[in-house]
């Protein structure tokens, strides 16, 4: 059974927006923690609202472009901060709870994207950016 090319390059596709939200957030995250000496917390809070800012960009209008036209826009950007704030919520605990323990926040944002590149690929997916679903040919009823 071979892997199916298509879902294959989504899946690169919604990688290197995940790269590109990881990187850019991390540089931010750096800058704002260890340049101006802010809290993890809020030096997190900035670096993720420019990530999420481009990993949306990517991920609508690039990795999952085909698949999502059977919501509007409103609809997919509303899911997406939803999920997003889940998520927002998920990655602080995590991040937070390894600060808590003496691993740096630079290594907890490691861990948590490992955890967050599968979450965050299946709800873009099956939620926020959902295929069309095939209407059910009437020929082949009964």
């Amino acid at each position: 059974m071979g892997i199916n090319s298509r879902a294959f390059n989504q899946f690169l596709k919604y990688m290197a927006g995940g790269s590109l939200y990881f990187w850019s957030g991390y540089a931010i995250f750096a800058l704002c923690y260890s340049v101006f000496h802010w809290w993890w917390f809020w030096a997190k809070v900035v670096a993720d609202v420019v990530g999420w800012s481009l990993n949306y960009i990517v991920q609508r209008y690039w990795a999952f472009s085909e698949s999502h036209r059977r919501l509007s826009e409103i609809q997919h950007i509303g899911r997406y901060i939803f999920i997003e704030s889940v998520g927002f919520v998920l990655d602080y605990a995590i991040i937070g709870a390894l600060n808590h323990v003496g691993i740096t926040p630079y290594i907890g944002f490691f861990i948590s994207a490992g955890f967050f590149s599968v979450w965050s690929f299946l709800w873009y997916k099956y939620w926020v950016f959902p295929s069309k679903t095939p209407k059910p040919n009437s020929s082949s009823s009964l």
